[in-house]
């Protein structure tokens, strides 16, 4: 993680804690999401794909993956406009099968900002092809400056 990310995110869990299901280290049960880099306004990170995420066989749960989704879409507002926003909608397409076991890249764009509206867009990626894709409106609550 570059030290600007870094201060970012601490700065963000300074104000909000280390709790949060997807990105908390303290949350143990959580995903643990590892934020890895922010280049061309692209946040990627990753997470372990536990077997206690999975759903049937030893595929990743639906939900798992939208939690995932969703919180790199947040983050790519954080790290992209320098603002904390909540979900207004999220659209997903699962393209294919996500297994447990390893770890699972995503990354996330800010695709367009419109006053207190961002379109925001990522994908989780298994073996360089996206698994699950994600589009969504995001409605900015505040700066992060402002935290």
């Amino acid at each position: 993680m570059s030290p600007d990310v870094a201060a970012v995110v601490d700065r963000v869990r300074a104000a909000y804690g280390n709790h949060c299901f997807a990105c908390g280290p303290d949350n143990e049960i959580g995903l643990h999401l590892e934020f890895l880099d922010l280049a061309d306004g692209v946040v990627s990170a990753r997470f372990a794909a536990r077997d206690d995420f999975r759903g049937a066989h030893q595929l990743l749960h639906g939900g798992i993956a939208a939690t995932a989704l969703d919180e790199l879409l947040v983050w790519a507002g954080i790290l992209v406009e320098d603002v904390m926003t909540v979900t207004g909608t999220l659209d997903l397409r699962f393209r294919k099968p996500v297994e447990v076991g390893g770890f699972i890249t995503g990354q996330a764009r800010v695709v367009e900002r419109s006053g207190r509206r961002l379109r925001l867009s990522g994908e989780l990626v298994i073996d360089g092809r996206s698994a699950v894709e994600a589009q969504g409106l995001y409605l900015v609550t505040t700066a992060v400056s402002d935290l």
